[in-house]
């Protein structure tokens, strides 16, 4: 059959059909990361279509962070604590790369505290002073990111890594970190304080375009399976079974007289 499929016009065949799943392969991926994409989208807007919940109904301090939380949004009244605020270098937004602000916030009737990502400045400086009155913030839920072992000018941290922030803080500490979409007051009106989306979720697919992406590589798959069963038919069409004796009649000779 290796043979047959040497032809040249089978060769020629399958230089095509490669060609043809080549270009079906990337489609199915094309369209998986499509299904990605808007699954991620949905599930980020379901998130944000849910009403603020107070925090402390939605996780309580010390409690484990469990990612239907993630993107919840949240609303928690308190005062800053402006001694704790610190950086973190290396955030992105909008093609720019600057620090997130991240002020404690101990919360008014628990008196647990919770990091609170204010939002992205370009450059140190601008990173705006905060006063202790009572806010209320509006944003959504996060976990507590890896730690870093960055090395890190005074009143920067590499990550908002809860674990480190837990021995720094002396009070009740959630194990989530808020990112503010917005506060009242305002704290951070007419500042170059910039306000964060939140992220979009990782792990959501949207199972139409999952489905379409299962449709093309089942066509490459059938395409190359043509291909065979074309060169197959091709190989047993140029066998001829060989003659037997019993298949010609025997030739007895004259009939004796």
């Amino acid at each position: 059959m290796i043979r047959t499929a040497l032809k040249p016009r089978w060769l020629g065949l399958l230089a095509l059909v490669v060609l043809v799943v080549i270009a079906f392969t990337r489609l199915g991926l094309w369209q998986l990361d499509v299904s990605k994409d808007q699954g991620a989208k949905k599930a980020l807007a379901e998130a944000q279509a849910r009403p603020a919940a107070p925090l402390s109904q939605v996780v309580q301090p010390h409690a484990p962070f469990e990612g239907v939380m993630s993107n919840r949004r949240v609303e928690v009244t308190g005062a800053y604590d402006p001694s704790g605020q610190f950086l973190v270098p290396g955030r992105l937004l909008e093609g720019r790369t600057g620090y997130w602000v991240v002020t404690p916030l101990d919360e008014t009737a628990t008196r647990a505290r919770v990091a609170v990502v204010r939002g992205f400045v370009i450059r140190p400086s601008d990173a705006p002073a905060v006063p202790g009155s009572t806010v209320t913030v509006t944003g959504t839920l996060a976990p507590g990111e890896s730690p870093s072992d960055q090395v890190l000018p005074a009143g920067q941290l590499g990550s908002i890594d809860l674990a480190v922030l837990v021995n720094r803080w002396p009070q009740d500490l959630y194990n989530a970190f808020v990112l503010a979409g917005a506060e009242r007051p305002d704290l951070g009106a007419g500042t170059a304080l910039q306000r964060i989306p939140p992220p979009q979720p990782e792990s959501q697919l949207n199972w139409r375009n999952f489905a379409y992406a299962l449709q093309w590589w089942v066509f490459a798959a059938f395409a190359v399976y043509m291909w065979w069963r074309m060169v197959r038919d091709d190989h047993r069409s140029g066998i001829r079974p060989a003659p037997h004796d019993n298949d010609h009649p025997i030739d007895q000779g004259e009939p004796a007289r």
